[in-house]
C-alpha cells in the first residue's frame, strides 16, 4: 500500500514591526489585545526604529519601551538588518515616516516579503517608486496593504480600487484628507489666536511634533497622490498645485524655533475667517484632483456642501464617477490618531494571513 502524500505545511509568517513612535506604540498594544482575544495572528518576532532592532519574545510591549529609549548601534541601517532575515510570506509592518524605508518596499515585495504601511513615502512621492510598488506586488504572491496611508483605514482605497476594478471611471476625487486640519478649521472661529489651536491639536497627537509638515499642505498632496494612482491616475507630486498656510518667515525657522513663532499665522487666518463667516461659508482644507487638475488648498464652502458636513478629525471624501455621476459617492471617517492608523495595520495584517 502506497504512504498518502501530504503537503506540506506552509511555515507560519513572521511579522517585524519597523517604527515604535506613536503609531508603532498603538499597533504593539492592538496586536496584544486581539492576542487576547484568541485571533489567529503571526508571531511578532521583531521591533525596530533607527537605533536599535529587540527580538520581542513574549513580551513585545517590552521590547518597544526598551526600542523607544535607546541610543544608536552601529551605521547599518538597522531595519535592512532585521528585513535581510526574513523569508518570502513573512510580513513588514512599516510605522515610520521614513524615506529610507519606503525606498525598500518595492524590493521587499519582490522578495515575497509583504508590507503594510502606513508610511505615506511609498505611494505617495515619485510616480516611478509608486509603479515599482505596483508591479513587484503584481508579479509575485506578496501583497501590499497601504490603508492606514490614507484616511487612516476608511475604505477609500479600496473602495476607489473596486470602482476602477469594476469598469467605472472615476471623474474627480475631493476630500478633507488631514484630520489635523480638519479638526483645525473645526475648532477655529475666531474666538482665540489660530496659533492657539494650532498648540490644542499638537498636545492632542493631532499634528505631526513640526506642525508645519501639516499646515504646508504636503502630507496631503501626498495622500492625494495615492488616491489618484489608486483611481489609475499617473500623476506626479509637481503636478498638484499646493496653497501653503505656512507664510515664508515661518517656513525659513529652525525646527525648535517654531512654536514661539506661530503667530505668523495668525492675521492671514483671521482674514481668511471672516471674509468666509462674512459669506456664510465654513473654511475647509481640501485636496481636489479633476479632469482639469489637481490641487490643495484652503477653501471656502457652503456650509452645505459634501465636504463641510464632518467634525473633529473627520475625514470626508467624494468621489465622483459614471456610477456616482448625479450625487457623489461619500466617505466619512476618523482621519488621524494612533489607535484608528494602528487598526488599519493590523486589519492589512490579517486580510494577508487570512486570504
Amino acid at each position: 500500500m502506497s504512504a498518502v502524500l501530504r503537503p506540506l505545511e506552509q511555515p507560519q509568517a513572521r511579522l517585524v514591526l519597523l517604527g515604535t513612535g506613536t503609531v508603532g506604540s498603538a499597533f504593539v498594544a492592538r496586536y496584544q489585545a486581539l492576542q487576547q482575544r484568541q485571533l489567529s495572528l503571526p508571531s511578532l518576532q521583531v521591533v525596530a526604529n533607527s537605533r536599535i532592532a529587540l527580538a520581542c519574545e513574549d513580551a513585545p510591549d517590552a521590547a518597544l519601551s526598551r526600542a523607544r529609549n535607546a541610543q544608536r548601534q552601529g551605521d547599518t541601517p538597522i531595519h535592512r538588518q532585521e528585513v535581510g532575515r526574513l523569508r518570502a510570506g513573512d510580513i513588514v509592518v512599516d510605522a515610520t515616516a521614513s524615506e529610507a524605508v519606503a525606498a525598500d518596499h518595492a524590493p521587499w515585495l519582490a522578495q515575497g516579503i509583504h508590507v503594510v504601511t502606513a508610511n505615506k513615502l511609498g505611494n505617495g512621492t515619485a510616480l516611478a517608486r509608486a509603479q515599482q510598488i505596483g508591479t513587484a506586488s503584481a508579479a509575485g504572491e506578496a501583497r501590499y496593504g497601504d490603508a492606514a496611508t490614507v484616511g487612516a483605514g476608511l475604505p477609500l482605497l479600496r473602495s476607489i480600487r473596486a470602482l476602477v476594478a469594476g469598469g467605472d471611471h472615476v471623474h474627480a476625487i475631493e476630500g478633507v484628507l488631514s484630520g489635523s486640519l480638519a479638526w483645525l478649521f473645526d475648532r477655529y472661529d475666531g474666538s482665540q489666536p489660530f496659533s492657539a489651536c494650532v498648540r490644542e491639536a499638537a498636545a492632542a497627537g493631532y499634528t505631526e511634533p513640526d506642525p508645519r509638515i501639516d499646515l504646508s499642505g504636503e502630507d496631503v498632496r501626498r495622500k492625494l497622490l495615492i488616491l489618484a494612482r489608486a483611481a489609475g491616475v499617473p500623476l506626479e507630486a509637481d503636478q498638484i498645485s499646493v496653497d501653503s498656510l505656512v507664510p515664508a518667515a515661518l517656513a525659513a525657522l529652525d525646527a525648535a524655533d517654531v512654536d514661539a513663532a506661530l503667530s505668523l499665522l495668525d492675521a492671514p487666518l483671521a482674514e481668511r475667517l471672516q471674509q468666509a463667516q462674512s459669506q456664510g461659508l465654513k473654511l475647509c482644507f481640501v485636496g481636489r484632483l479633476d479632469g482639469q487638475g489637481a490641487s490643495v488648498g484652503l477653501r471656502a464652502l457652503p456650509q452645505g456642501h459634501a465636504l463641510a458636513g464632518g467634525s473633529g478629525t473627520d475625514n470626508r471624501v467624494a468621489i465622483h464617477s459614471d456610477r456616482y455621476n448625479t450625487q457623489p459617492l461619500l466617505i466619512q471617517g476618523p482621519g488621524a490618531g494612533a489607535e484608528v492608523t494602528a487598526a488599519a495595520l493590523l486589519d492589512d495584517v490579517l486580510n494577508i494571513v487570512n486570504r
